[in-house]
């Protein structure tokens, strides 16, 4: 598309400003034009969503995108999602629109946020590095790249600090480039990357190889677990360490990309040997004064996955078989973040109100099922399923949900979630205290409205209906939605390498219209298609 190829395209804007801004506004008008006219989906049909979470929003905090903008700027940027089960469509549709609240305009760009009032622990423009990685996963799929664009930038140029809480930015920076196809980010941040790196090293890295974390700058306090050496933050070195390497082979530095590629097998090593507990079957935290694993599995432990660090064929994939155990971490609303056999479980409504010792949480949730899709599409094992990413996708999405005074349910995102009840446990908490907390201290009333601390529109996009960002130009399809259980579905206008995709699978035909089975298309050309809801490729060169 011509509107997609002069976002991504920054020399053009740097020599002819003017020109570009003119040309920007007449293409993407004609872009708009054309895709609609080869969409499948109409984006009409899906603006009863926006109404509706606009109607039952108490709209506490002002923004760059106000509710009344909302839908302009979601038609403008978002796929499309069609789908059988209203609930998960809904839920597609409600997390972009909180996303679309958290986008803030300042004097160093675009940056995007976490908590939507001001919170004292946040940083400038109240920016967290905590959910940052979730921040670029998700937003990816944006069609206008500014906003991410100048995020990237802003964290190690403008004033961001990426090392407040642990951030995996160079794989996150990295997964933006796998869905613009615009290498000149990435190539250009590089030696930010690598500075950023050696500063974990300098303050993080022990002498045995392995990176310690404190598990409140994990993002995950009072876990029972604590801190040391633990899966989360070696797992994060890994990812970026691997995502350097690439990086570094984009730029021609080939010196660099084998440094890093050595340094990502020398945590991997160390991670299957030091962090896996053989009797447990589980990665777990190694405290730093101490031989000794912790006793208890912990959600974290799946972390690995999400940067496929474990080696296959090795037998780790067994871990999972925890995640849909009821006394491991299966609940009615999400995952919990502790096994719940473990005599240190807790739902407190005592004592801090952000505990991870058993309460769900979201962001733990999205880099659980992110990595549960790369066990799915990038291992052979027994111990998982199809089915089994489904049904806790499911829940998580049925999680989004707050009952109102009068009984009247709504979309809902908060913090920590009770597993068993749904109830947003520090909502719930703050709501109670009565020393201005509420109002005015710990960031204001209703703090955790519409908190951006994690994904789900990612895990649609490149879980359930399987579209697996490249680095080239084959388009790969993996939809993990299991046989038999949709007719149909369809994900449409997707910016993907400058381009504009539709996913759809039509077990009959009947529904869409463009023959049966799983079909994928380019700018509205067909360039795959199969009989069966598998695997397939198709090339955007052809």
């Amino acid at each position: 598309m011509m509107t997609m190829n002069l976002f991504r395209n920054r020399s053009i804007f740097a020599c002819y400003p003017s020109l570009v801004v003119l040309l920007v506004s007449v293409a993407f008008a004609l872009s708009l034009s054309n895709t609609s006219a080869k969409s499948v989906l109409k984006t009409e049909a899906f603006k009863r969503y926006v109404d509706e979470f606009n109607a039952d929003d108490d709209e506490l905090y002002g923004n760059s995108f106000p509710n009344a903008k909302a839908w302009e700027f979601l038609e403008k940027n978002i796929p499309l999602f069609e789908c059988p089960d209203e609930d998960l469509e809904r839920t597609y549709y409600f997390r972009w629109w909180t996303y679309r609240k958290h986008l803030s305009k300042t004097p160093d760009g675009w940056v995007v946020t976490e908590f939507l009032p001001k919170v004292t622990w946040s940083r400038k423009h109240n920016t967290i590095s905590c959910p940052a990685g979730h921040h670029f996963y998700e937003g990816r799929w944006l069609a206008d790249s500014q906003y991410l664009d100048d995020y990237a930038v802003f964290w190690f140029r403008k004033g961001g600090k990426p090392r407040q809480y642990s951030f995996w930015a160079a794989d996150a920076i990295y997964a933006y480039y796998l869905a613009t196809g615009d290498k000149a980010l990435v190539v250009d941040l590089l030696d930010d990357l690598v500075k950023n790196y050696q500063a974990w090293e300098k303050d993080r890295l022990t002498d045995g190889g392995l990176f310690w974390q404190v598990d409140d700058r994990d993002g995950m306090e009072v876990s029972i677990g604590g801190s040391g050496k633990r899966a989360t933050i070696n797992s994060y070195m890994f990812g970026d360490a691997v995502a350097i390497a690439k990086i570094a082979e984009l730029a021609g530095r080939k010196e660099l990309a084998a440094e890093y590629r050595s340094k990502a097998a020398r945590i991997k090593e160390l991670v299957e040997k030091k962090l896996w507990d053989p009797e447990a079957k589980f990665f777990k935290t190694l405290p730093r004064d101490s031989d000794e694993l912790v006793k208890v599995r912990e959600q974290h432990g799946f972390t690995p996955w999400y940067f496929n660090l474990p080696e296959g064929g090795k037998g780790y994939e067994v871990a999972w078989k925890q995640l849909m155990d009821p006394e491991g971490f299966m609940a009615p609303f999400g995952p919990t973040t502790a096994e719940q056999r473990h005599p240190g479980f807790k739902l407190s409504y005592e004592g801090h109100e952000c505990q991870w010792n058993g309460p769900s949480w979201p962001l733990s949730t999205s880099i659980t099922l992110t990595s549960l899709a790369n066990v799915l599409n990038n291992y052979e094992q027994e111990a998982i399923t199809k089915e089994d990413y489904f049904k806790t996708l499911k829940i998580y999405a049925n999680s989004h949900r707050r009952k109102l005074a009068d009984g009247k349910v709504v979309p809902w995102i908060d913090e920590n979630l009770n597993p068993f009840t749904g109830d947003w446990i520090s909502r719930t908490r703050l709501s109670s205290w009565k020393d201005g907390t509420w109002d005015e201290g710990k960031g204001g009333r209703e703090r955790g409205k519409d908190y951006n601390h994690s994904s789900f529109c990612d895990l649609v996009i490149t879980g359930l209906v399987g579209l697996r960002p490249r680095a080239d130009d084959i388009v790969e399809v993996n939809p993990l939605v299991p046989e038999g259980k949709w007719q149909w579905f369809c994900l449409d206008q997707i910016s993907y390498h400058g381009r504009t995709l539709t996913i759809l699978w039509d077990q009959t035909g009947e529904k869409y219209r463009r023959g049966k089975g799983l079909r994928i298309f380019a700018d509205g050309r067909e360039i795959a298609h199969s009989d069966t809801l598998g695997r397939v490729t198709g090339s955007l060169a052809q």
